[in-house]
């Protein structure tokens, strides 16, 4: 009953353009608005704009986009985006009749403290607090804050479908192997991610049963991650924030070999 497309942005980014039955378009992200611009010859017609966290590389295009078209901007209650017109928080629906299309709006704090996601028709738009096989960094938020948002996108459906910002799956792919070189899950997830990559295409979306098998950051309550975790910190966490906050750590100085 709809469409989406990802329309790659700045370095790495990922737009995600989400259309209806009747046509109309939903934009999620905008870290730059000529993407979007450049498809209106393929009879592009939005009707909102959802954001998922301030930062720029996310709605650096979303003012521009909303004149243009005309269109409401859907944002976190976060005075650093000036160009919301309706602001979001933690339970609500957002009904978007013109695209068909409707969403219920999660508040996941961690790698900002206002960030959202928009969860609906199975897919969840997750900004940058899950990636594929990753998550985001902690810029405002705690340990445990940014867990139990983990936890709380873990708990979606199986087949929930993933749809992040960032094109990271093969970077985040090669710390979760020195995390869980023995996982099967990720040896096969890897094989996939670099033949969608060879081919040019996109490595998401992803299901959420498959990043609970592999995403190290979703498996802090798994032996062989609290154990790889001990044996790179050289003693043992306390409990599963702290696997998590010790993991979160080991990642931000990684690189790979």
């Amino acid at each position: 009953m709809f469409q989406l497309v990802a329309l790659p942005a700045l370095n790495d980014n990922y737009i995600w353009l989400m259309t209806g039955s009747n046509g109309r378009s939903v934009i999620v992200d905008p870290g730059e608005a000529a993407p979007v611009l450049a498809r209106q010859d393929s009879g592009l017609s939005p009707c909102a704009i959802l954001l998922t966290h301030h930062h720029p590389d996310h709605i650096g295009g979303a003012a521009e986009l909303a004149e243009h078209f005309g269109i409401p901007v859907y944002a976190p209650d976060d005075a650093r985006i000036s160009c919301a017109d309706v602001r979001v928080a933690e339970g609500d629906a957002i009904e978007l009749p013109d695209a068909g299309l409707t969403f219920s709006t999660m508040h996941l704090p961690g790698h900002t403290l206002s960030h959202v996601a928009y969860v609906g028709h199975g897919v969840a738009f997750t900004g940058d607090t899950l990636f594929s096989l990753g998550c985001g960094r902690l810029f405002e938020g705690t340990p445990a804050q940014m867990l139990a948002s983990l936890q709380r996108l873990a708990a979606l459906p199986d087949d929930t479908q993933i749809y992040c910002g960032h094109e990271y799956t093969l970077a985040n792919a090669a710390f979760a192997q020195v995390v869980e070189p023995g996982n099967p899950a990720l040896v096969e997830r890897l094989a996939q991610a670099r033949a969608a990559r060879g081919q040019g295409q996109p490595t998401l979306p992803v299901s959420i049963a498959s990043e609970r098998a592999t995403n190290p950051f979703l498996r802090c309550d798994q032996t062989s991650v609290a154990h790889a975790v001990a044996r790179h910190c050289g003693s043992d966490p306390d409990d599963e924030v702290a696997t998590f906050a010790a993991l979160r750590a080991w990642k931000d100085g990684f690189r790979a070999a």
